[in-house]
């Protein structure tokens, strides 16, 4: 029983619908007239799918002497901790879940969880809302969706989970994780919603009631508003990576879905950072939640981070030519400011014989997604992209990070250089000013 001495989530106040959908439960608190959710005036009534950027970021982030500061904490083996290091108490075998996500987990050599794994899947199964604060490659797709999948196959009466993710990308990569632990279970289905993809289709399957709903806010928003997703129907919300959904501005539409859930959902809510922002969701919308923190430091401590300066001199492009070709490169992403040059730079790249592509979000989706399967495949090995893949992609082997253009801030610089160094793994960050 969760402590009821803790702050606890407004409670809504119900009303009766004349419209043939279920019964929507309210919040009490600033409400349209016209409709049984708050107003939002921070982004567009289009609900589309893309967030505008903080306004408040900063442009100004000093990075030499951020990895000035890094290199001598690495020299004197300091660490910055965030919570001491914890050892992992269980193997997956222990958790008590389904025998079909056993041999699941056995077939692709599961064995041994990693931390936020091994503290969030029993708070889960559980049933306790959790905030997990944990760095991006630590596993934490698989910390929520092995219990969850486990909770839909074992009950009877209809569990619906919702994940939300701030790009389309980690959304198709949440929705493969998932698939990959209902093989066959096909009743039990999942629907991709994203911006860039045909709506008509999703309408279609969201017909079909699936149990697992993943998509961005925008779009998820705009299935509601045409009544194609009753979030009072879902058991379960995730938010994944909260803090980027945050950072991209779809907090309007954050709140707006999650103030259509049942009051007693479970909240799962994942973060590389506990923002003031974050906390204050949290407070609204979890009822005595479980906090796992397992960040151990700002920055990897298996990245190598340096700077290079361009002269007058140098040509910008050829100093990068000479970094791929001579710097052991074998998998690269080189971070662009804009999507313009982003195309150019790959141009550039491919004139000069290196295998180049670029990644952005004026690019159509399935063209994004050939282009990131074509990279996992190791068919070229230069992948140029602006921010939109700064976070939540799991690309194995990444070994070098180049900020061709600087970052806006030192999250974003932290970000952008967690695609490497993974999993144990070294890696090597160059940033030219």
């Amino acid at each position: 029983m969760k402590d009821s001495k803790l702050t606890r989530r407004p409670r809504r106040s119900t009303s009766s619908s004349t419209s043939s959908s279920p019964t929507r439960r309210k919040r009490s608190g600033s409400f349209s007239s016209q409709s049984s959710r708050p107003s939002y005036s921070s982004r567009s009534r289009s609900g589309g799918s893309r967030g505008s950027r903080n306004s408040k970021k900063s442009s100004n982030f000093d990075i030499e002497r951020f990895i000035d500061e890094v290199n001598r904490k690495r020299a004197s083996k300091t660490q910055t901790t965030i919570d001491k290091p914890v050892e992992i108490t269980h193997k997956f075998s222990d958790f008590a879940i389904d025998d079909s996500l056993q041999s699941v987990l056995i077939k692709n050599g599961f064995e041994t969880p990693t931390v936020i794994q091994d503290q969030a899947i029993p708070e889960i199964l559980a049933g306790h809302d959790v905030v997990g604060i944990a760095n991006t490659g630590t596993g934490k797709t698989l910390a929520f969706s092995l219990p969850l999948v486990h909770k839909a196959l074992v009950t009877r009466d209809l569990y619906r989970v919702m994940i939300m993710t701030p790009t389309r990308e980690l959304a198709q990569q949440v929705q493969s994780e998932i698939n990959n632990l209902l093989r066959g279970n096909n009743p039990l289905s999942s629907v991709l919603c994203v911006g860039g993809m045909s709506i008509r289709q999703q309408i279609d399957i969201l017909q079909k009631t699936p149990r697992f709903v993943i998509g961005t806010p925008g779009r998820l928003k705009d299935l509601i508003d045409r009544g194609k997703i009753d979030t009072s129907t879902f058991s379960v919300i995730v938010l994944d990576e909260a803090d980027q959904m945050l950072d991209m501005g779809f907090v309007a539409d954050m709140r707006y879905i999650l103030h259509g859930f049942p009051d007693d959902h479970q909240t799962l809510l994942f973060s590389a950072t506990f923002s003031d922002d974050i906390k204050r969701l949290v407070k609204d919308f979890a009822k005595s939640p479980k906090t796992i923190s397992v960040r151990r430091e700002e920055t990897g401590s298996n990245i190598e981070q340096s700077v290079r300066r361009i002269s007058r001199s140098e040509d910008k492009i050829e100093v990068l030519k000479t970094l791929l070709a001579h710097d052991k490169t074998e998998k690269t992403i080189v971070f662009n400011r804009t999507k313009r040059g982003a195309d150019q730079l790959s141009r550039s790249l491919k004139a000069a014989g290196i295998k180049a592509e670029a990644i952005h979000g004026d690019k159509p989706q399935r063209l994004r997604t050939r282009i990131l399967n074509r990279f996992k495949a190791h068919e070229f090995n230069v992948l140029v992209a602006t921010d939109v893949a700064a976070r939540g992609l799991d690309i194995d082997d990444i070994t070098h990070v180049v900020n061709y253009d600087l970052p806006q801030s030192q999250d974003d610089y932290v970000h952008r250089i967690g695609r490497t160094g993974r999993a144990g793994k070294t890696g090597t960050a160059v940033s030219f000013i």
